[in-house]
């Protein structure tokens, strides 16, 4: 919980300071692309989260991967955040930022499973209805499933609409245990 508000906190501050600069859209590709590095290379988030390696170290590593891929903004951040000491909490104030822009640019992301993977015209029409129904612009994630059996299960912020086999299934199966027909032989 304290790693979540500390990394609002500076991912607010981050997004401010951006956004008087003018540079919003550069922040979040670069925090996008930090993001996926970290992901990726799980030796180097090892090697960022530790507290034995020294904080120049750190902001060397960094100056290697990222000179001339990210703003100076961002670098500046990165410096901050490792002189602060506040490193391994690195992906998740990505992920508020990456949140804060999203709600800035009202955009939201639309979790689709399915048992089957979506076809291209399927998911532009799902993209389509989704965007009409939230008045926003709808960035889907597809993951397929095999357990729902079939139908689809769509899930945007608190929102779930389960459309799938399995959950048809299991309403039943509520329903038959509490059947009040009782047979007369």
């Amino acid at each position: 919980m304290k790693s979540t508000k500390l990394a609002g906190r500076y991912a607010k501050a981050l997004f401010d300071f951006a956004s008087q600069q003018d540079e919003i859209e550069a922040v979040n590709k670069d925090l996008a692309l930090i993001k996926s590095v970290l992901k990726d290379n799980s030796q180097l988030k090892a090697i960022i989260e530790s507290p034995v390696i020294f904080p120049d170290k750190k902001n060397d590593i960094f100056a290697d991967l990222f000179s001339g891929k990210i703003s100076k903004t961002t670098f500046g951040f990165l410096s901050l955040i490792i002189k602060k000491k506040r490193e391994p909490s690195l992906s998740i104030i990505c992920d508020e930022y990456l949140s804060l822009y999203n709600i800035h640019h009202n955009i939201k992301i639309a979790q689709i499973t399915t048992a089957v993977p979506l076809s291209e015209e399927l998911a532009t029409a799902l993209k389509k209805l989704l965007e009409e129904e939230t008045h926003a612009t709808i960035q889907l994630q597809e993951k397929v499933d095999k357990n729902i059996i079939g139908g689809i299960l769509v899930r945007i912020d608190d929102f779930l609409f389960n459309a799938s086999i399995l959950a048809k299934i299991n309403k039943l199966r509520a329903e038959f245990s509490h059947n009040v027909y009782q047979a007369a032989f």
